[in-house]
């Protein structure tokens, strides 16, 4: 149940993280209202605050949540701006899920 909750946490901060980038990204590409961007910097403090939520080391919790995130961005791409992603992407984006979960979650001694 404990790599559940950690999951969870992962997937709240990264939706967070995108969403407030996202929203930033709006306001300073794609001429958005100045509360765009207000909004997006609430959001990804909301990220920061959310990140330590999880029980391991700093370290250990940003090298993982970036192969998180990895695949989450690819998610939001594909479904917010309609980017496909290729074969390439998604074997990448495998990588570094196995990746994250030997850091994350493997026994240590």
């Amino acid at each position: 149940m404990n790599i559940i909750r950690s999951l969870g946490v992962f997937i709240l901060a990264g939706i967070c993280e995108i969403g407030g980038g996202y929203l930033i990204w709006l306001w300073l590409k794609s001429d958005k209202p100045l509360w765009y961007g207000i909004f997006g910097g609430a959001i990804l403090v909301g990220y920061g605050i959310i990140a330590t939520w999880q029980t391991a080391g700093f370290g250990r919790v940003y090298a993982t949540y970036g192969g998180i995130f990895i695949v989450m961005a690819l998610i939001w791409a594909w479904k917010v701006d309609g980017f496909k992603p290729d074969r390439w992407d998604m074997i990448g984006a495998a990588i570094a899920l196995i990746g994250v979960c030997v850091i994350m979650y493997m026994p240590r001694r």
